[in-house]
């Protein structure tokens, strides 16, 4: 019987051949340069035989290495500029709320001042207007007892 090797193969069926072929790049019948489009070199071809006979040609592939990732802030530029005109904007509707109040209190002072007028200066008017009793600038005339002799007056 056949005895299980090392690797757990029968060992009737040893490890197949490896051949490796480097492919020969096809020049184009015109001269016109070849513009690249994968890397400079041309990856190696592989081909196994497997132990039926049936060969697999294909090429090797490497390890993917990730390419280097540029370092970025943990918050983007522009979300941050965002951020600030929205603060801005808070701040200059805060700005507005207190000066339409600001206005709203001087416009009442100012309402209360003329008000306060008028009833000072109304008051003032009254007091001159009723105060007056027949004194309003006519002539004083004071009678007495008038003593009249031989038609003539001895006031």
């Amino acid at each position: 019987m056949n005895e299980p090797t090392a690797y757990g193969r029968p060992a009737g069926h040893e490890t197949a051949a490896v051949e490796v072929h480097t492919p020969t790049p096809i020049v184009p019948a015109h001269t016109a340069p070849l513009m690249p489009v994968q890397s400079g070199t041309i990856p190696a071809v592989a081909s196994v035989v497997l132990p039926d006979g049936r060969v697999v040609t294909g090429y090797a592939i490497g390890p993917a290495k990730p390419e280097p990732v540029a370092h970025k802030p943990a918050v983007s530029r522009a979300a941050v500029n965002i951020a600030l005109g929205g603060v801005g904007f808070l701040a200059v509707c805060g700005g507005l709320l207190m000066l339409t109040a600001f206005i709203t209190a001087l416009t009442a002072l100012v309402t209360q001042f003329v008000i306060l007028a008028a009833v000072i200066f109304g008051g003032w008017i009254a007091v001159q207007v009723f105060s007056a009793g027949g004194h309003g600038g006519g002539t004083t005339v004071n009678i007495r007892k008038a003593v009249i002799k031989r038609n003539k007056f001895y006031g």
